[in-house]
């Protein structure tokens, strides 16, 4: 919920009409202005996104795994600017006629994508270099999956993959 707070007071700072600025359309947005912008929602609306694919990586249900490896493959091996060409050209050649999706909304999906692909290599790094002895210890105080990941696995990992985030969203930000 905190990341959505942010989000939306780094939106309404960039678009204007605070501290005496005058407002600015989004069709009018660009350089380094939308640069930061699609970064920043990339790496927020990604890193959810990319804690599931992860954790869905190393499930043990064939479907949600192998799809969650295909997502992660293919968003990866296929360059940033190709995914944003068919998100700004391709897809509004298969809309129905008279359907408009706003660019920076397909440009921001495409991000979204992008980022929670790296993303989610990033955390399923973190979460094999979790000793199995927090597993095991966790299962010893009865805890489930769940509370064993939230309150055990998750803050450790994240913990150890933080220098591999902030290289992610630096070479977000560069593409």
């Amino acid at each position: 919920v905190a990341w959505v707070a942010v989000l939306v007071g780094v939106f309404v700072l960039l678009r204007g009409g605070v501290f005496g600025l005058s407002s600015a359309p989004l069709r009018l947005w660009s350089g380094l202005i939308l640069t930061i912008w699609l970064s920043i929602f990339g790496i927020a609306a990604g890193y959810p996104l990319g804690l599931a694919l992860a954790l869905g990586r190393r499930s043990v249900m064939p479907l949600v795994k192998w799809f969650s490896i295909a997502w992660i493959e293919l968003v990866r091996g296929v360059p940033l600017v190709s995914i944003l060409i068919m998100a700004s050209v391709v897809l509004p050649l298969f809309l129905p006629e008279g359907t408009d999706i706003d660019n920076l909304l397909r440009a921001q999906v495409a991000f979204t994508m992008f980022a929670s692909a790296y993303l989610a290599e990033v955390f399923r790094g973190g979460l094999q270099a979790v000793p199995s002895g927090q597993y095991e210890g966790a299962q010893s105080l009865g805890l489930g999956y769940w509370p064993t990941l939230r309150l055990i696995v998750l803050p450790q990992a994240l913990k150890l993959v933080i220098p591999a985030q902030v290289n992610t969203f630096i070479a977000i930000f560069k593409d």
